[in-house]
């Protein structure tokens, strides 16, 4: 069931992606330390992302979206508060940061984000919305150009060309099996992409556990002031399923945190796109979906771009590199 009231989710997968670490901080997300062990926690993070997403698609087709929402950002803001208790400089100190505007508008497009993707997967779906979410990564190469001045070269352009191209395959406009509803997890990459984008941005100059902090609680106030009308009783059953949702959007973090003391970010990278194989699984074994040919062709197509952009990362080419997000939602 899905009410056109602002219903949306939980977190969907792409959770709070983790920045790169400002140049001042201990190098521990920076130099591989057990690349095996970093690559299996990673693996184990987006199976976790994708369970999360299946709990998501029940719970907001059950109730109000915006309150299962406000819940996740209550469960996710006492994680990163815990986290900053816990900080060896102070929790005042782990939080301070001169953007606080820019915290609060990448708060409000994570929120939107989140909102969009759900809608999106009680409408078409889990395994079409990430499919089409999959092209996120490309958004923000085209984006990182104007927004962070950066030098996208021809062959990232035509990996985001590429990628748009996938999405296209996916959508099928003009052969009359196209749905409006497709667009939602469009939008919520291209929210996300700039997000993420927002993320590099604030952390040029100031360390990044401020920009993992204030998205969680200042994303908390606001689902509470948006989603507390909504608030209802629920029965045992579902108040169990609503607990363990909120303890895999925790444990999926602590997963991802664990990775990248392990091992860098953009070596690991290319497991993200499991999360599109287990929510895949997931999709058809409990919620009967269909994997249809075009979204597996268009799907393939986009991670393969994807994959490539993140090659040519690799290769020194003077450029800034992209920061990692977390896999997409």
């Amino acid at each position: 069931m899905i009410r056109l009231t602002p219903d949306f989710c939980p977190l969907w997968a792409p959770p709070f992606p983790l920045p790169r670490r400002h140049a001042s901080q201990t190098p521990d997300m920076t130099a591989s330390k057990n690349p095996r062990k970093g690559i299996w926690l990673m693996v184990a993070a987006v199976a976790t992302f994708a369970a999360q997403d299946g709990f998501s698609r029940y719970l907001a087709g059950e109730y109000n979206t915006l309150m299962i929402v406000m819940i996740r950002y209550w469960a996710f803001a006492a994680f990163v508060i815990l986290l900053a208790l816990r900080r060896p400089e102070g929790p005042r100190a782990a939080i301070r940061s001169a953007r606080l505007p820019a915290h609060l508008v990448r708060s409000c497009l994570l929120a939107a984000e989140i909102i969009l993707i759900i809608w999106g997967y009680t409408l078409i779906g889990l395994i079409n919305s990430h499919a089409v979410f999959a092209v996120c990564p490309l958004l923000i190469v085209a984006l990182s150009g104007p927004i962070l001045g950066e030098r996208i070269s021809w062959q990232r352009w035509a990996a985001v060309a590429a990628g748009l191209l996938g999405v296209l395959i996916i959508l099928r406009p003009g052969l009359g099996v196209f749905s409006w509803a497709a667009l939602l997890p469009l939008a919520a990459a291209f929210l996300f992409a700039m997000y993420s984008v927002l993320t590099r941005l604030t952390t040029r100059d100031e360390p990044t556990f401020p920009a993992f902090f204030w998205p969680g609680v200042i994303g908390a106030v606001l689902m509470t002031g948006i989603g507390l009308p909504y608030l209802e009783a629920m029965p045992p059953r579902d108040m169990a399923l609503l607990a363990v949702y909120c303890a895999l959007s925790i444990f999926s973090h602590w997963l991802l945190l664990k990775c990248y003391e392990q091992i860098e970010a953009a070596r690991v990278q290319p497991y993200a796109y499991l999360q599109i194989v287990f929510v895949t699984i997931i999709g058809i074994t409990i919620y009967s979906e269909v994997l249809e040919l075009p979204v597996l062709l268009g799907a393939l197509v986009i991670i393969a771009a994807g994959l490539y952009a993140l090659s040519l990362e690799r290769r020194p080419t003077g450029q800034a590199p992209v920061a990692p997000t977390a896999p997409p939602a």
